[in-house]
């Protein structure tokens, strides 16, 4: 099988592959169109995110037998045209959902007990203690929307803290040791802590928006490493104002490239969530770890293997 690698990953990738017999072709510079001119030549493709696999694209793929993102979202592969065209779609959550939980309960850590902020205070000759008083997790009910591969590990570190940890997730039957499955009524009832852990698709486009933060009972910490666009910016941003989010930890933003590797608009919005002390942003490397990178690399291998080799 010809596969044609699109975006730089783990070696292991390659060395596990051609080792398997597999004919790769690396390509991390090609346009768009320059791709599509070509794409027929190959039965499989692994990506991340630099180039969208539209209707367009997949059309042109006339022998593609699968579609690899080293990842866990898939929101730039029109799925629905590839499984018509029957092409196999594989992704590797397995691979970055520990890297992820770490992430979540690093950032809460840091934000409810003003970490960052007492240590730059003290570094620049500021000494505050009743000030930066910090906020326990202990105790705290933790609402997850979202319980697969993600929400799972992250609720096994939760629970380790002492917190009650509630999620939603559109299918049943997924309580476990580590968290309760609950309706999303009485998550709003409940919650003093909101994660995301969703994929980007139709029905979770602005999940979080002005009337999802109204209905949350409490005040609470809300993180997001799921995807920007589940959560609608504005509607944040006047909820941490009017202090009914009581702080933020965001991972990925409304205003991120499709690539993820950078950001396409500023505006007040963003400035504020720069510059708020309410807020921790990170630059989309939840799923980022020396030991992720190798995971997800190990996952896609395994599983083109399986069925392909």
């Amino acid at each position: 099988m010809r596969i044609l690698l699109l975006d730089k990953n783990h070696p292991l990738i390659t060395e596990q592959l051609l080792a398997k017999n597999f004919i790769l072709e690396e390509d991390f510079s090609s346009s768009y169109d320059e791709v599509c001119a070509k794409i027929e030549q190959y039965d499989g493709i692994i990506i991340r995110s630099r180039i969208p696999l539209d209707k367009n694209f997949l059309e042109k793929a006339k022998n593609l037998k699968f579609i690899a993102r080293v990842g866990a979202g898939m929101e730039n592969i029109n799925i629905p045209v590839a499984e018509n065209l029957g092409i196999q779609l594989i992704n590797s959550p397995e691979g970055n959902r520990d890297s992820v939980a770490e992430h979540v309960v690093g950032m809460l850590l840091i934000l409810m007990n003003r970490l960052f902020i007492a240590s730059q205070e003290v570094k620049n000759g500021i000494w505050l203690r009743e000030e930066n008083r910090g906020d326990e997790l202990l105790g705290k009910t933790v609402g997850l929307i979202g319980y697969g591969n993600m929400g799972k590990a992250t609720a096994k570190r939760l629970s380790g803290f002492g917190c009650t940890v509630i999620f939603h997730d559109i299918l049943p039957d997924l309580s476990d040791e580590f968290a309760t499955q609950v309706s999303l009524e009485e998550l709003k009832e409940r919650a003093e802590v909101v994660s995301l852990h969703i994929p980007l698709t139709e029905q979770t486009y602005y999940l979080v928006d002005g009337s999802f933060i109204s209905e949350m009972k409490n005040n609470f910490y809300f993180v997001n490493t799921a995807r920007g666009k589940n959560v609608e910016t504005k509607s944040l941003v006047e909820a941490l104002k009017a202090g009914k989010v009581k702080g933020a930890c965001l991972d990925v933003l409304e205003y991120e490239k499709s690539s993820f590797e950078n950001l396409e608009t500023e505006n007040e919005d963003l400035q504020y969530l720069l510059e708020s002390e309410k807020v921790i942003v990170t630059p989309h490397i939840a799923g980022w770890t020396v030991q992720s990178k190798e995971k997800l690399a190990q996952v896609i291998v395994d599983k083109i293997v399986a069925q392909f080799a």
